[in-house]
């Protein structure tokens, strides 16, 4: 398995896991349906973060577009020290 690939195209052990992991989560939904209410869950929860992520992300987008940050307003330009 090449790390540094150039070819953009998806491995066939990336296909094959993908299609493991799907059927496993299947699986458990229909074997165990005590698991449903777990995954969902975890969905609903996901879900809640990535809105309060986008939500968070507008308004500082939208703030620093109507206040950008201004060279004088940056007190260290070098905090580290670095040259």
């Amino acid at each position: 398995m090449e790390v540094d690939s150039p070819d953009p195209k998806v491995s066939f052990e990336f296909k094959a896991a993908t299609v493991v992991a799907a059927a496993a989560i299947v699986g458990l939904l229909i074997f165990l349906p005590g698991s449903r209410r777990f995954l969902l869950g975890i969905g609903i929860a996901v879900l809640i973060c990535v809105a309060i992520g986008v939500v968070v992300a507008a308004i500082l987008y939208l703030w620093h577009r109507r206040k950008p940050v201004k060279e004088e307003n940056v007190e260290s330009k070098r905090p580290l020290g670095l040259e």
